[in-house]
C-alpha cells in the first residue's frame, strides 16, 4: 500500500517539511555523482556503524568519538537508492505537515531529529555488533506516522493498492494504515533478528529502527502535549466515494 495523500488540511506553511525534502534531495543528488568506492567510504564515514557505535559507548565521551555520535543525525540524511528516497520522502510529504502544523516548526524539527537519533538507537540496541552503516529518513519519519495514529486516528488516507495486474484506491482511516504498517514492521523486526538489518552496503532494512521509531514518536508526541482531543483537525462527514 502507498499513501497518496490524507484528507487532513493544514493552517501554516510546512517550511521544515519542506526544508527536509529537500536537504534530504540535494544530498541523494550528491550521492549519486559520487563513484561507487567514494560513496561506500561516505557511508562508511557518515552513518551509523552499530560496532563502530558501541566502541565509542565503551571508551567514554570524548574525542574522536563525538564524531560516531554525530552519525545518529548525518546518517538521517543518507539514502541508499531512489526507491529508498522516494519513499521516505513520500511518507515524510504525506503526514510530516500536519504533525508540523501542530508542534510548530521548532518543536517539530527537534522532534523529527530526535526521533531519528531513538530509532537508530534503537536498531543499535538489538544488534550492536553490526558493522554494516545503517541510513535513511525511515527511523525519523516513523516517529513522525507514531505522532500522527494518535492524533489523527480517523483521517482517511487516500492510498494506492496494487491488486495483481490491477490497481486502483481506497480512502483508509490512518488508525487502519499506520497500525498495519507498525505491525509489519515489529513482525519483520522480529523475523529479521540475528541477520544483516540495516540499509544499505549489502543489507537489508532496519526494521528495528522504523518500530523504534514509531514507539518514540508515540511517546515524544504525548509529552510534547499533541494528542489534546481539545485542539486540531477534525475530519468531516463525507458521503461514500466509489474507488477509482
Amino acid at each position: 500500500m502507498v499513501p497518496l495523500r490524507d484528507e487532513n488540511p493544514i493552517k501554516i506553511t510546512p517550511y521544515v517539511t519542506y526544508g527536509l525534502i529537500a536537504v534530504n534531495v540535494l544530498v541523494f543528488l550528491f550521492e549519486i555523482s559520487l563513484r561507487d568506492q567514494t560513496l561506500t567510504q561516505l557511508f562508511y564515514q557518515w552513518a551509523v556503524v552499530p560496532k563502530e557505535l558501541t566502541i565509542s559507548f565503551q571508551t567514554g565521551f570524548g574525542f574522536p568519538h563525538w564524531s560516531e555520535w554525530g552519525t545518529l543525525i548525518s546518517a538521517q540524511f543518507l539514502h541508499a537508492g531512489f526507491l529508498h528516497i522516494a519513499g521516505n520522502m513520500l511518507y515524510l510529504w504525506v503526514f510530516g505537515n500536519n504533525v508540523e502544523d501542530q508542534l510548530g516548526h521548532v518543536k517539530f524539527l527537534v522532534f523529527y531529529l530526535v526521533c531519528g537519533i531513538l530509532a537508530s538507537l534503537t536498531q543499535w540496541f538489538f544488534d550492536p555488533a553490526s558493522a554494516v552503516p545503517s541510513l535513511g529518513a525511515s527511523g525519523a519519519i516513523a516517529g513522525i506516522m507514531g505522532a500522527y495514529i494518535f492524533r489523527f486516528p480517523n483521517v482517511r488516507i487516500l492510498t494506492f493498492v496494487p491488486l495483481g495486474f490491477f490497481f486502483t484506491t481506497f480512502r483508509i482511516p490512518a488508525l487502519l494504515f499506520l497500525g498495519f504498517w507498525f505491525v509489519q514492521q515489529a513482525l519483520y523486526g522480529f523475523v529479521s533478528l540475528g541477520a544483516p538489518a540495516d540499509v544499505g552496503m549489502g543489507g537489508g532494512v532496519a526494521y528495528w529502527a522504523h518500530a523504534g521509531g514509531f514507539v518514540f514518536g508515540a511517546a515524544l508526541g504525548w509529552l510534547l502535549g499533541l494528542f489534546n482531543p481539545e485542539e486540531g483537525y477534525q475530519p468531516e462527514e463525507a458521503p461514500e466515494e466509489a474507488v477509482e
